[in-house]
């Protein structure tokens, strides 16, 4: 197998750190009673079971097809796609577990090219490849974090999950 281009070491990277996320995350929110997996803490998705919900149409449903197929699902951000609690975490976690792969296929030049969709309206958009899977990543931390928070609003410890931290566990286990 030839040698990773420079792209893919950092996206593959962000792949991992994003399976890796999201497993803490998961076992993290798994105490919560139902109430409070479900109540309204005033995130812009309202519970943390919308807000996970959210990601999973978000990087999965929407992001995920864009750049693996070309294609652009017409769902809504909040579109509830999963309504069990267990069954959301494993897709959570498949979809994340999704990434690193797709990312391993694309020859070197893909990244410096333009991701080509339509938005949500239908609305035709042209983007730069690799700061559009930025995104996709950075969506995901923007989210954790206010889980976080409403984890911690909630009484509950939050998870440590700073890119940095995944780094060292990493290199320790070299």
């Amino acid at each position: 197998m030839a040698a990773l281009s420079a792209w893919h070491t950092h996206f593959v990277q962000l792949a991992r750190y994003n399976v890796w996320a999201t497993e803490r995350l998961l076992a993290a929110v798994e105490p919560l009673s139902e109430l409070d997996y479900r109540r309204d803490v005033g995130l812009f998705f309202k519970s943390i079971h919308g807000t996970l919900n959210h990601l999973l149409v978000g990087e999965h449903l929407l992001w995920y097809p864009r750049f693996a197929k070309g294609v652009s699902p017409l769902l809504g951000l909040d579109t509830e796609i999963e309504p069990d609690r267990d069954r959301l975490g494993q897709a959570l976690k498949g979809g994340a577990a999704n990434w690193e792969p797709l990312i391993r296929t694309w020859p070197a030049e893909r990244f410096d090219e333009r991701l080509d969709y339509k938005t949500m309206k239908g609305v035709p958009q042209s983007l730069p490849f690799a700061a559009t899977l930025t995104h996709v990543f950075n969506h995901g931390t923007h989210h954790r974090g206010q889980i976080s928070a409403a984890l911690t609003a909630l009484g509950q410890p939050a998870p440590v999950l700073d890119l940095v931290f995944f780094l060292q566990q990493t290199e320790a286990t070299a």
